[in-house]
């Protein structure tokens, strides 16, 4: 681990040239209001204790941000007079400080607004940056960035999985999070909408489908093995062609979102292993029928996909009486 510092401009100069990095999923993330960002940035005028900013180093040098995305993406979209590079951390126009108590004096203005001489001091503030060691073990580099997720704005599980397991997989699992059928069935609070919850129902249906026995009811290191273990071997086509088909069947036996009696949103539990149960019909070679009873509401699965759980045995009960019901047979 490394201690150094860097300007403001330098950091700014760095994102825009590629060598420091904020994950996709992490850029969502911004939500600062201009309030807080402003605030942000008269603390660094005013030459506060900011907290360090924490970076990984990935395999081809380059440093990714793990803690410190709202600060960096708050000077990015002070200083960059680039609209794309602005963009790509979550706003199209530049950061207008407002609500300032101590520089009140710089309301309204842009960083293109301030003399030179103002300008350059604040981009030559210096920012502590920590480089952490390259962890190339993915199960350790997850915990790590889980523990330094500690901002105002804290990303879930799925967000971090998808920074730090990156690549075909986790692309394919998010580009099937957007499946019409799926945004059909699934009714989330507010907040859920954009965390990365409905890519990790995607990431439950594969996991669970293919790799049942290996779950031991620690459900994020359970996702984080599976991951780490899909390979080449996967089956995107055929995967995919299974997904989106017991989607849709699910979407039309439900006609509307996934909601039980008294349920203002979506039980999950209850959904992953509606969707794994007709998957499994699907795979024997049958067809899913639409069941007579009222199956959302049916006692033995309600009871599965309540209380606890996160067992091997309740997985297995839950999967099992889905499949039952989709087959006609409950």
């Amino acid at each position: 681990m490394a201690t150094v510092n860097f300007s403001v401009r330098e950091l700014v100069r760095m994102y825009e040239d590629g060598e420091l990095n904020i994950a996709p999923s992490y850029q969502r993330k911004y939500r600062w209001p201009s309030r807080v960002a402003s605030v942000f940035v008269e603390s660094v005028f005013l030459g506060l204790p900011i907290p360090p900013i924490f970076v990984a180093t990935n395999d081809n040098f380059d440093w990714e941000v793990v803690d410190g995305v709202q600060r960096i993406s708050t000077l990015i979209l002070f200083l960059s007079e680039d609209v794309g590079v602005r963009k790509r951390v979550g706003r199209e126009e530049a950061l207008r400080l407002k609500d300032l108590e101590k520089l009140s004096q710089l309301n309204g203005t842009v960083y293109t607004d301030l003399p030179v001489g103002i300008r350059r001091y604040f981009a030559r503030q210096p920012l502590q940056v920590i480089s952490l060691t390259d962890k190339s073990d993915k199960a350790v580099r997850f915990d790590l960035f889980e523990r330094l997720n500690t901002g105002s704005i804290s990303l879930t599980p799925q967000e971090v999985r998808s920074a730090v397991y990156e690549g075909q997989f986790i692309d394919f699992v998010e580009d099937l999070s957007t499946n019409p059928a799926l945004a059909s069935l699934l009714k989330l609070q507010e907040a859920n909408q954009q965390d990365g919850t409905a890519a990790e129902q995607v990431l439950k249906f594969f996991a669970y489908k293919n790799d049942q026995p290996s779950f031991r009811g620690a459900v994020t290191h359970f996702l984080n093995e599976y991951i780490a273990k899909t390979d080449a071997k996967f089956d995107y086509i055929a995967e995919r062609e299974l997904y989106e088909k017991s989607a849709r069947f699910l979407a039309e036996a439900v006609g509307g979102p996934f909601l039980r009696r008294n349920t203002p949103v979506t039980p999950l539990v209850q959904f992953e292993a509606c969707m794994i149960g007709i998957a499994r019909i699907y795979e024997s070679g049958a067809d899913p029928v639409v069941p007579a009873i009222d199956w959302l509401n049916d006692t033995e699965l309600v009871a599965a996909s309540t209380g606890g759980t996160n067992t091997r045995a309740m997985l297995s009960r839950r999967v099992d009486r889905a499949k039952a019901i989709f087959s006609g047979e409950a």
